[in-house]
C-alpha cells in the first residue's frame, strides 16, 4: 500500500465497496428488465457492460491505493472476486452464473489498471495532499 495518511480508512472504505458490489450482484436483477426501465433493455448485453464498468472502477479504486508494482496482485484479486461473485450467483435461484461475466470483469480490470499505469494510479495520495492543503 502507498504511504497513505488515512490508510485504515481507505481499507475500510474498500471493504465496504466490495461488500456493496457483492450484495448488488446477488440482488434480484428484475429492475433491469422492468417496463419502467426499457432504455436499459435496448442495450445488448447490458449485464456484461455493467460487469466491465464495475470492475474498471474497482481497479481504479485500488490503483489509487497501491503502487504500480502491486497492480498484478490487484488484477488477480479482483479476478478472484469476480469468480467468487459467479459462484455466489450460482447458489441463488434468481441469478445466473456466466463465464462471460468473468471475461467482462477481466476486460474492466485490464482497462482500469492500464488507466492507473497511464497516470491515474496513486490518486489517493494526491487526494490526501489536497485535503491536507485545504485543512491548513
Amino acid at each position: 500500500m502507498l504511504p497513505l495518511r488515512y490508510a485504515s480508512r481507505w481499507r475500510a472504505a474498500s471493504l465496504i465497496l466490495l461488500a456493496f458490489v457483492l450484495c448488488s450482484t446477488l440482488m434480484p436483477a428484475v429492475w433491469f428488465w422492468d417496463d419502467r426501465y426499457k432504455v436499459l433493455s435496448r442495450f445488448d448485453s447490458v449485464d456484461k457492460w455493467l460487469h466491465g464498468i464495475t470492475f474498471l472502477m474497482l481497479a481504479l479504486w485500488f490503483a489509487g491505493q497501491y503502487s504500480n508494482r502491486s497492480y498484478w496482485k490487484i488484477g488477480i484479486g479482483l479476478l478472484a472476486f469476480g469468480f467468487g461473485i459467479e459462484i455466489c450467483q450460482r447458489m441463488v435461484s434468481y441469478r445466473t452464473a456466466e463465464l462471460y461475466d468473468v471475461g467482462a470483469d477481466a476486460v474492466g480490470i485490464i482497462l482500469g489498471l492500464a488507466i492507473g499505469v497511464a497516470g491515474f494510479g496513486g490518486w489517493c495520495l494526491r487526494a490526501e495532499e489536497r485535503f491536507a492543503k485545504h485543512q491548513q
